[in-house]
């Protein structure tokens, strides 16, 4: 290390608990304006750690232990860091070191104690060879006692068979890196494996499982050959198999059991079943009988199973069919219909339609098994068995429908159906009778149709059909209908059809004029419901609303899947671009083209494979609740794929993405007016839920999606909502640990998880929109938040929050959740906002001395700014520097003298980043000591 300024940092040797360490210590508490400087060597960087992590451990003497010197005395230091492609030796200039943190102890030393503190702090964006590292003492005692410089890296691994090599973590850009992998030996994959490296230096998510191949089996992280005597057929996870009954193999790595000698397997049989040493077919089936079904056209063939099945279980049948005129005998063809078939029935029976009468018919009944074709032709013929029968219809058929098919005045034209339907070898008679009053005509016709002429107009006749048998003495059943000629003179059917089908037309114009009067009147008197109500009349939330219905009761998740959520077929939807990953897999922009509809935009969650029933049925749930929702500010449900290998969940797709990520990317470009209504939109949606009895229990503005048109939608219903003891007092779900500061204290103290602790997670929310995605709490630790929570601390108001927002967020956060606002009063005192926008003008008092987002009191550490990009640097506005140069504002004493219209002038236009800037002036003009958090 290489000191500078005077005096400098001095290399002191120390005793601690008996063992002696040296130290870098400098220690000038009672001299103004302290500016010393200790850099470290060059650090080398390995090329793809873009991201490093410094670990300080020191010590700093409390202030007051110094009489008389507490007023110009420091008790913190600050970290810097510089970039270089080459070692620079001992040259050394401020201007190429950019600051990193202001280090403060948590524990200072007294006079007679002495406390190690231990600090980490992270350098990102890093991309030259290599960097140097510097502490600046402003005045304070401290003692440097060691520095550890790392980076993070994801350990090479063995995961589902896959080999991973260790990955260096990415950076605050890059939060998840993707790495691929390579099968083990004697492994194989569908898809070539994959896996994400997170910031943290910790794997997730694996896609594409390697598997071991036919003859091998896992064995911790390998694939080893079967040992002999067993055998292994296909690439699976499964172990090796012992071999079946009459089967061996004496080779590793056996991929099937050959057969014993004398024992084989029939073409049919599975290759990884048993060997069998019968060679016989089975006998022919017994009982062969035939009864005939006249009133439906139909044989009914059935048989008794063979006696001898040949020493096997896979008895099947066929029927084969001849027909005989006189001497004659063919095949019966295609023609003649088998229910349910005429091979491989399993069931000794078999019904044969489309027969035709006064023919010999003769049906072969043949068993088989799956030695039947190693049979010999000579042992064929044992395993069959054949009936004769001839049919000759005595019975008619019967007559199904009578119709009109035409009518005069003076004449009716009828016609009629039969079953079974005669062939044409077979002649049938009908008998029509009809009469009127006491005149009764009957007919003999070979046809089913007639012509009735000369009878009298306007008069009514009853008709009477009957088919005869083959002899014209037999009679079928009646069939009777009464029809009515025409009056003299009267409009033809036509006419009459006309006529029916405009009163038809008439009573449908009458059932639309009511249906709109009623609907205008229904939309009439919810519009003096009054303004509050506006939002809430439109037809979807007009519908009483039903009870959300946890899918978990159902004793088959798979039903509440297909109840609440549509199916979708895989080739209808195209994925485009992985865009994350979560806990069950990534999740890809795609299209959905269903038929019928046009394209739509998606996102696609996908199960990664190699998963358990239980997480495909956790992963589906989220489905299932989704599907229950229809709102215009939840995330819509397109719809699963359940049916196929590869489940997903198809969701609409949120142009934006996650809000606290829009909102960073966006600070200061959004006006309060869009805030409130993006506020608006997430408790609109928060009100649908709790209508419906549901409990979100994760509201946080990374669960809130954001569309094109700034629209805000609540997602992420996939988590199991059960809380449970942790140190840090965070719940557990399926997708991690929840960080409690957006949890309402009587869910984590007591689990009671309710509407209520949801109104306090989307008071959260609101900081979080108005402080443009800032992490509540900042960098507070759990246990700190629970601490502060419980001593009444609250989150102050954002730079430049409406007052009047600010206040709804404290009424969230009252103490006694059942003086919390509902999620309808929410909505309402929204609308009041935002239909009267100069209520949002006035601002709830901010101070920049106060907040973390803004160390405005020169450094954080009340250590005046050194330059004025260092000034920008800290409220995140360095993006202006070049304007403070160019309009020649070079002094942290020019930046003292500025007004908001010199802040203009210089080229910063978005209100945002204007008041942003001003806000700071001001605080810099103050010149008192910035108070910490943990002091308000």
């Amino acid at each position: 290390a290489h000191a500078y300024g005077l005096p400098r940092w001095e290399v002191v040797q120390r005793t601690l608990n008996g063992s002696q360490f040296y130290t870098y210590s400098i220690c000038n508490v009672e001299e103004r304006e302290q500016d010393n400087w200790l850099r470290t060597t060059f650090i080398q960087r390995h090329p793809l750690a873009s991201r490093v992590f410094v670990e300080l451990k020191f010590i700093v003497r409390d202030c007051n232990s110094f009489d008389g010197a507490s007023l110009v005395c420091k008790e913190t230091f600050n970290l810097y860091t510089s970039e270089s492609d080459a070692d620079v030796g001992t040259t050394f200039r401020k201007s190429q070191f950019k600051k990193v943190a202001t280090i403060a102890p948590d524990e200072i030393t007294g006079k007679n104690e002495m406390h190690i503190n231990t600090e980490t702090r992270v350098v990102d964006g890093l991309s030259r060879k290599g960097f140097y590292l510097a502490f600046q003492d402003i005045g304070a005692c401290i003692a440097l006692l060691s520095v550890r410089v790392f980076y993070k890296t994801c350990p090479g691994t063995v995961q589902n068979l896959a080999t991973f090599p260790e990955t260096v973590a990415g950076g605050e850009n890059q939060p998840l890196t993707k790495v691929s992998g390579v099968c083990v030996d004697n492994a194989a994959s569908e898809e070539s494996p994959r896996i994400y490296c997170t910031e943290e230096g910790k794997w997730a998510v694996q896609v594409g499982q390697c598997q071991c191949k036919p003859g091998y089996e896992e064995v911790k992280d390998a694939c080893q050959e079967c040992r002999p005597g067993s055998f292994k057929a296909e690439a699976s996870s499964d172990a090796c198999e012992p071999c079946p009954a009459n089967t061996d193999t004496l080779e590793h790595g056996a991929v099937l059991c050959p057969c014993k000698d004398g024992f084989f397997r029939a073409p049919t049989d599975p290759t990884t079943g048993p060997c069998s040493g019968e060679t016989r077919p089975p006998s022919a089936p017994r009982d062969l009988s035939a009864v005939r079904q006249p009133s439906v056209g139909r044989l009914i063939l059935s048989w008794t199973p063979p006696e001898d099945t040949g020493g096997r279980n896979d008895i099947t049948y066929s029927v084969e069919c001849q027909r005989c005129d006189g001497v004659v005998c063919q095949p019966c063809g295609e023609r003649v219909r088998y229910e349910p078939g005429s091979t491989k029935l399993t069931e000794a029976r078999v019904s044969v339609s489309e027969l035709e009468a006064h023919l010999n018919y003769t049906f072969i009944v043949q068993a088989h098994s799956g030695v039947s074709q190693l049979a010999s032709e000579a042992q064929r013929p044992a395993s069959r068995s054949n009936v004769t029968i001839f049919l000759h219809y005595t019975d008619p058929p019967q007559i199904t429908t009578m119709r009109l098919v035409g009518r005069t005045s003076t004449s009716l034209a009828l016609s009629w159906d039969v079953s079974p339907r005669p062939r044409a070898q077979l002649h049938v008679r009908y008998k029509l009778t009809y009469h009127k009053k006491t005149t009764y005509t009957v007919l003999t016709l070979d046809k089913n149709s007639a012509q009735i002429k000369d009878l009298a107009p306007g008069t009514a006749y009853l008709f009477i059909v009957q088919a005869l048998g083959s002899d014209d003495n037999s009679e079928g059943s009646r069939m009777e209908e009464h029809f009515e000629t025409l009056t003299e003179g009267s409009p033809s059917q036509n006419y009459t059809v006309l006529l029916v089908a405009a009163v038809g037309v008439a009573m449908m114009l009458i059932v639309v004029f009511a249906f709109l009067f009623f609907h205008r009147r229904k939309r009439n008197s919810h519009t003096r419901q009054g303004p509050e109500d506006t939002y809430f009349s439109t037809p979807e939330q007009l519908k009483p609303l039903k009870t959300y219905v946890d899918p978990h009761t159902y004793e088959d998740p798979n039903v509440a899947v297909l109840k609440f959520a549509t199916e979708i077929h895989p080739s209808h939807i195209t994925k485009q671009k992985v865009i994350g990953a979560g806990e069950f897999g990534e999740v890809y922009r795609g299209i959905l083209k269903a038929p019928g509809r046009k394209e739509v935009a998606v996102a696609i969650k996908t199960l990664k494979p190699g998963y358990t029933e239980k997480q495909r049925q956790d992963f589906l749930s989220e489905a299932s609740i989704m599907g229950q929702f229809s709102h215009q500010n939840i995330i819509r449900l397109e719809g699963v794929v359940t049916k196929f290998k590869h489940a997903m969940i198809v969701t609409e797709y949120m142009e934006n993405g996650a809000l606290d990520r829009y909102l960073r990317d966006h600070d200061g470009e959004i006006s309060s007016f869009q805030l409130v209504g993006m506020l608006r939109g997430i408790a609109a949606g928060m009100k649908y839920l709790s209508d419906m009895s549901y409990v979100h229990r994760d509201l946080a503005a990374r669960n809130i999606l954001v569309n094109n048109n700034m629209e805000c939608k609540v997602s992420d219903f996939g988590l199991s909502r059960v809380l449970e003891d942790d140190p840090e007092g965070t719940y557990t779900t399926s997708g991690g640990k929840i960080p409690i500061r957006w949890t309402a204290p009587e869910a984590i103290a007591y689990r009671k998880f309710t509407s209520a602790s949801d109104v306090w997670s989307f008071g959260i929310v609101m900081w979080e929109v108005m402080a443009f995605g800032e992490r509540p709490y900042w960098d507070m630790s759990n246990h700190e938040v629970m601490k502060a929570i419980n001593e009444a601390f609250r989150l102050p108001a954002p730079m430049d929050c409406p007052s009047a927002v600010y206040q709804l967020m404290l009424q969230c956060w009252l103490q006694d959740r059942a003086k919390r606002p509902r999620f309808g009063d929410i909505v309402s005192l929204l609308d009041k906002l935002l239909r009267s926008p100069e209520s949002l003008k006035t601002i709830a008092d901010f101070d920049p001395r106060v907040s973390i987002r803004l160390p405005s009191t020169s450094g954080s550490d009340g250590s005046p700014f050194r330059s004025v990009s260092e000034w920008l640097e800290s409220i995140k506005m360095s993006q202006y520097s070049e304007n403070f140069t160019c309009a020649g504002i070079v002094t942290m004493e020019q930046v003292l003298q500025m007004k908001t219209e010199d802040i203009k002038n210089i080229g910063v236009r978005l209100p945002g980043h204007l008041k942003r800037i001003a806000y700071s002036i001001l605080g810099l003009k103050d010149q008192t000591s910035t108070l910490s958090v943990f002091a308000v």
